[in-house]
């Protein structure tokens, strides 16, 4: 990007927000923010975004027209939030519900089998989705990252914690355990023969497997599923990242 002076972090290039336009751009729609129905503060933040030099800045000026409402404001002050490192948009400020409710957990009887999963991000977001829809506990087999790992502690936002998890090198031997326990097995993969998540009824208590972002689930532990669930594209792409994919099943399971 040519349209602003830009610092290198390690390999990453990040827009330099120190500059002079970026300072007053912070400042006019930081100002409107906080006077919504001010029309001269807009007026003057939406005038000087639609004439900035930086094609970022630009990009924002249609949050400032006529008819914005506060949270739009809010949302254009975002991306510039930055240039002030003591400024900074909350949730909250937002309008949006940002209270977890402690002690209030609502458990369901299923059970989260993660192997292979190679991002430790990817698995932070399991464990934070499983939280919300209250799965009993997550298995990790093969090298998928546990708690210990940093970024999955990171990512998970305290549902590691909250969360009951064990490792167990082979998922194998975790689906035996799970059947043993009068688990029904449920395999999340993109196979022929698969049912459509969306016209299934699981039976619980039960477990869901999830595999590799990029290769899936081994062949033979899909064939050790007493079935296998697919969410059905609408589109070119035949399938979701991981995290989103189990967030889907997470609510049918609910359901």
């Amino acid at each position: 990007r040519q349209d602003a002076p830009h610092r290198q972090r390690g390999d990453v290039r990040m827009i330099d927000l120190s500059t002079e336009e970026w300072r007053e751009a912070y400042r006019l729609v930081k100002a409107a923010a906080e006077m919504p129905d001010d029309d001269a503060a807009r007026a003057a933040a939406f005038d000087f975004l639609r004439t900035a030099e930086s094609k970022r800045l630009l990009a924002l000026a249609h949050l400032l027209q006529p008819g914005a409402t506060a949270r739009t404001l809010q949302a254009a002050l975002v991306p510039l939030e930055r240039v002030d490192t003591r400024a900074k948009i909350t949730d909250g400020e937002m309008g949006i519900r940002t209270t977890d409710a402690p002690g209030h957990v609502d458990k369901a009887p299923f059970t989260v089998v993660a192997d292979n999963v190679r991002s430790a991000f990817n698995m932070g977001g399991i464990f934070r989705t499983a939280d919300f829809f209250g799965a009993e506990r997550i298995i990790l087999c093969g090298y998928s990252p546990t708690p210990e790992n940093p970024q999955v502690r990171k990512t998970a936002l305290g549902a590691d914690v909250s969360t009951p998890w064990e490792h167990i090198p082979d998922v194998r031997d975790a689906i035996d355990r799970l059947r043993a326990g009068g688990r029904r097995i449920y395999a999340l993969e993109t196979v022929d023969g698969a049912t459509d998540i969306a016209r299934f009824t699981p039976v619980f208590p039960c477990a869901l497997l999830l595999g590799n972002e990029r290769f899936g689930l081994d062949p033979d532990v899909v064939a050790q599923a007493d079935e296998v669930l697919e969410i059905r594209s609408h589109g070119l792409k035949n399938s979701l990242n991981v995290v989103s994919a189990f967030a889907v099943a997470g609510a049918f399971l609910r359901r």
